[in-house]
């Protein structure tokens, strides 16, 4: 039987290492992004040559009628055996100096996201009382970050978010759980002070992007699933 997992925001970075070690194992692939319509093709060639079919879905996760749109017909004729829910910006300031705007677009993207999605497919998922679910939240979610208190408060409510929803389907065979990444080498730590960072991290390196697509992987694919609302950090130590 063929099964397709949803990757919100897999056109980049930690996405697409996502999309792409799901391919591998199988899965057709529903891949999102909103506006990068040429790294978005790309990943959709990459992830085809592996002999599964990748469909490219354009939409603003923070805009509930779009993303409504966008998905609530397809998922009525087959619900995604999986989720990953990926979407997320920062817009760094400190809180001080952070403008309306700063704020809103973070957690609206971040954590709004994750309702209009969720709450969009979520009945499919019960109707065939399978599915997987996977938050990509954040260590800043866990312990906080100075200078991004919009980015540290929309990923620590992913994580209760996810908590609070596997309290709640568990029991219809759906399984729900948070990986919170640490540094990890992408679009959006570059121009950190490395060193700096290495400092902090006791194996003393920065995370791949496929180190977080392994577990994601783990979690969609393992059978004998007992693993159920909880938060695993990949982050080399940071924090432990």
């Amino acid at each position: 039987m063929e099964k397709t997992a949803l990757i919100i925001g897999g056109s980049r970075g930690i996405g697409r290492s996502i999309a792409l070690r799901l391919a591998q194992s199988g899965f057709n692939i529903w891949l999102t992004y909103k506006s990068n319509h040429e790294a978005a093709y790309k990943v959709k060639t990459e992830i085809e040559s592996q002999g599964v079919v990748c469909d490219l879905i354009s939409f603003d996760v923070s805009n509930y009628e779009e993303t409504n749109a966008a998905l609530g017909a397809r998922v009525e004729d087959s619900a995604p055996h999986i989720l990953v829910y990926n979407a997320g910006i920062a817009r760094d300031n400190l809180l001080m100096w952070m403008t309306k705007d700063e704020w809103d677009s973070v957690l609206s993207t971040n954590l709004d996201g994750f309702y209009n999605v969720t709450r969009t497919i979520l009945f499919s998922m019960l109707k065939a009382k399978r599915g997987r679910i996977v938050v990509v939240s954040s260590t800043s979610g866990q312990i906080g970050q100075a200078g991004q208190v919009n980015y540290s408060a929309s990923k620590a409510g992913l994580i209760g978010a996810a908590k609070a929803l596997a309290r709640e389907v568990g029991k219809k065979n759906i399984f729900i759980n948070v990986v919170a990444p640490g540094f990890i080498e992408t679009e959006m730590t570059e121009g950190l002070p490395k060193e700096q960072i290495l400092s902090l991290i006791p194996i003393n390196r920065l995370g791949r992007a496929e180190d977080v697509a392994s577990v994601v992987n783990f979690l969609c694919t393992e059978k004998d699933m007992y693993i159920h609302g909880q938060v695993i950090g990949i982050n080399g130590g940071l924090s432990m």
